[in-house]
């Protein structure tokens, strides 16, 4: 190989890993980023919510603006969307690891006859420390569910079980400003939502 066949060689392994390296750690920073969930161009902010804490304080969507708000409707006896929602939901805070401060995860019972302020508080922190459970009576909770577009309805379940309520499994994301952004769905993975809330984390 003559010494202008090698600087050729060598000038295409430079391009090359030039190249490479743009493709990995560049250009990602300049393409738009792909959603798991449903986005919403909302022009109001996220409906009204006012619901009870554990500690008997009342818990107000505006009390978090500033933060990014993740929102799920579900309840304490759930066999199975719930613990499988809410355990992903702990994994994508702790992928955001420090930029988690910046987020509020909430869970709102469909269920409050049985679910009690402080049986809320016992479920959501065995997922999190940071998770609040929040509730109301049932036609408060009705009424927040409806303007949220969430859908529930209890259902016979077994005489061990007592009654079982099917209900949407989506969770929704407010962003700091308290503007209604996204909607995830139910086979979104913990990595996938991570995403999502960093990218409104901005």
């Amino acid at each position: 190989m003559t010494v202008v066949q090698r600087r050729i060689a060598l000038g295409l392994v430079v391009t090359l890993i030039g190249a490479l390296f743009a493709w990995f750690f560049v250009l990602p920073r300049f393409r738009p980023h792909i959603f798991a969930g449903a986005v919403i161009q909302s022009t109001q902010k996220a409906p009204r919510l006012e619901l009870q804490a554990s500690d008997g304080t009342t818990v107000r969507m505006t009390d978090f603006e500033g933060k990014v708000v993740v929102v799920y409707f579900g309840y304490t006896f759930c066999p199975d969307v719930c613990p499988a929602t809410l355990s992903k939901l702990a994994s994508a805070v702790e992928i955001l690891g420090e930029e988690a401060e910046d987020v509020q995860v909430m869970m709102v019972s469909v269920d409050p006859a049985r679910d009690t302020p402080e049986l809320l508080a016992e479920y959501v922190t065995h997922f999190h420390p940071d998770f609040l459970g929040i509730t109301g009576d049932e036609a408060t909770v009705n009424r927040i569910a409806t303007l949220y577009g969430v859908f529930y309805q209890k259902s016979d379940g077994t005489e061990a079980s007592g009654y079982t309520i099917d209900h949407t499994s989506t969770v929704i994301l407010v962003d700091r400003e308290g503007y209604l952004k996204l909607v995830l769905p139910f086979e979104g993975t913990a990595e996938q939502i991570a995403a999502d809330i960093d990218y409104f984390i901005g």
